[in-house]
């Protein structure tokens, strides 16, 4: 069964940092594009950054360009997403997810066919 379980997420004031891990089990990705999305309530769910397989191409959301950094460990099967300078508005579900095969570099939900639980990030101002 394949599985992505997301962690590190909880309540921090703002401008402060938090590195949320995504674990992959049940089959490798390290062929495949991963994402990291959000979700606040009310909203649609969105892609904040992308990462291609080998680590060499990533994609950021204005909203987080420049504060947020994803990176991969294919030997770990996982995938971090590390926030810094998180605000208010970063208030969200996060869930990471999994490109489907062949994509380089997705940025669209379709194109992600596996998904974690989320985890909750909260910002207090």
């Amino acid at each position: 069964q394949v599985q992505l379980v997301e962690s590190g997420g909880g309540l921090v004031q703002a401008g402060g940092s938090l590195r949320l891990s995504c674990a992959a089990s049940g089959r490798t990705f390290s062929s495949n594009a991963m994402g990291w999305f959000r979700q606040a309530p009310g909203k649609e769910r969105e892609v904040i950054a992308s990462i291609t397989w080998s680590g060499e191409g990533t994609y950021y959301a204005d909203s987080v360009k420049c504060r947020f950094t994803i990176s991969r460990d294919n030997a770990k099967n996982t995938v971090y997403l590390q926030m810094n300078s998180l605000k208010p508005e970063d208030t969200a579900v996060y869930y990471c997810a999994a490109g489907r095969n062949g994509d380089y570099l997705p940025v669209r939900t379709s194109r992600y066919a596996h998904w974690g639980q989320g985890t909750q990030v909260t910002v207090s101002s």
